[in-house]
């Protein structure tokens, strides 16, 4: 106990009372268990004084992720470990280093997220210097059954409405940019051949080029790719088209298009549910869907059509999007919901699928769109946008907690006969 006593001193306190405390603990150890395994001696050895913390026996990396699950993300509701974010642990004596993999775009919450963790691992007894780094990945995630996952894309999310006039072209252009700019690579595709919105919203002009002949470039705004109908033909030309025609165009605007490693593709997809969605729910590798409505009954009855058209082809609901919940008096500020309560929401609760988000009826929201800078651009820190990038996130983080898509990994079978 004598030369126990001379190596312990340097790691506490000038208080001999507290040494002689820890001594006491360490006489009433029971037998072969190990000392510094006890939160109460490890307590008492705290550095003081500008002393480095006494480093008998290293803590483990198990220990480490013990630790860590009980640090909850705020943004997913679950610890770190059991999202598998965790990717590297190392011990160096008393000091931690952990690297932390997001599986979905936060870019904006890295320095938050760092010190939470940090801050975490600061409570571990024992830990000296604790140095996290954040960062994220986008992998691809399982579509539904039967359909291959297209080169350059990893993840695909339909934006669609049971009927127009709903805000789903809105929708889908400020939900692209909101993922773009927490750090994804995005693209959006005008699916809609019969009223393509996204050049106008995007403020985007020119024809795609190609290379080959055979191949388009897609046309790049605000940091994200994109792709429409409307690049390739005049503004005023209507398209008289039949729906085998539009269905064959829209696979092969997806196919032909020369994507550059996107981590989301948003498909504006047209409205309703005839034979051209339902087509396209079949062929296209969709990661899962997001259904826009207003509170209107009118509305909503339609949307509860779309919903069950994607339930049917095996398409995830990521959730639904209320667009013109309020409307908010530009003069005075009364808010009311002219367009009914509450509509949105009921859908929800009778189909147990996530509510994203409410938006208002906002005539700013109109002119930017009209002007080609989307509010998540013409107004990134105000309210609207805020709203935008919340339900950005929560689609992004639904499609991380999906499965894995391994089918690329698989070995392509070729039967020579």
């Amino acid at each position: 106990m004598t030369k126990m006593r001379r190596l312990l001193a340097p790691a506490v306190t000038a208080d001999d009372g507290v040494l002689d405390a820890v001594m006491t603990i360490l006489r009433g150890n029971k037998k072969g268990e190990n000392p510094w395994k006890n939160r109460e001696i490890v307590s008492n050895l705290a550095p003081c004084e500008g002393r480095q913390p006494l480093n008998l026996q290293a803590m483990t990396e198990s220990e480490v992720l013990s630790h860590l699950a009980s640090c909850i993300d705020p943004n997913t509701g679950r610890d770190f470990v059991k999202d598998k974010a965790i990717k590297r642990v190392a011990v160096d004596g008393s000091d931690l280093t952990v690297e932390v993999v997001l599986g979905y775009p936060a870019r904006s919450q890295h320095d938050a997220l760092r010190q939470l963790v940090t801050q975490h691992l600061r409570g571990l007894p024992g830990a000296g210097k604790v140095t996290v780094n954040v960062s994220q990945k986008i992998i691809s995630h399982a579509v539904q059954r039967g359909v291959k996952l297209k080169p350059g894309i990893k993840n695909i999310i339909a934006v669609a409405s049971g009927k127009g006039g709903v805000g789903k072209s809105t929708t889908a252009a400020n939900l692209a940019l909101a993922l773009a700019a927490e750090g994804a690579n995005v693209g959006i595709l005008d699916a809609d051949i019969y009223g393509p919105s996204q050049p106008q919203m995007l403020g985007i002009t020119g024809r795609p080029e190609s290379a080959d002949g055979k191949t388009l470039e897609p046309l790049e705004a605000h940091g994200i790719q994109a792709m429409s109908i409307g690049f390739l033909i005049d503004t005023d030309t209507p398209m008289v088209w039949r729906g085998p025609m539009v269905t064959q165009a829209l696979e092969q605007l997806l196919s032909d298009t020369n994507w550059r490693d996107l981590d989301y593709l948003v498909i504006d997809m047209p409205p309703g549910t005839g034979d051209i969605q339902l087509t396209l729910s079949q062929k296209v590798p969709v990661t899962g869907a997001v259904i826009v409505t207003t509170p209107q009954e009118i509305a909503v009855i339609d949307a509860r059509k779309g919903l069950k058209m994607f339930d049917k082809v095996g398409i995830p609901i990521v959730g639904i999007v209320e667009n013109m919940s309020t409307h908010v008096c530009s003069n005075c500020g009364h808010t009311e919901p002219i367009f009914g309560e509450g509509g949105g929401r009921a859908m929800c609760r009778d189909y147990n699928v996530p509510f994203l988000g409410g938006l208002p009826l906002d005539s700013k929201i109109r002119a930017q769109s009209d002007g080609g800078r989307p509010t998540v651009v013409a107004d990134p820190d105000g309210t609207v946008a805020a709203t935008y990038k919340e339900i950005a996130r929560k689609v992004a983080i639904f499609v991380a907690q999906k499965s894995e898509d391994h089918t690329a990994k698989f070995p392509t079978i070729k039967v020579v006969s």
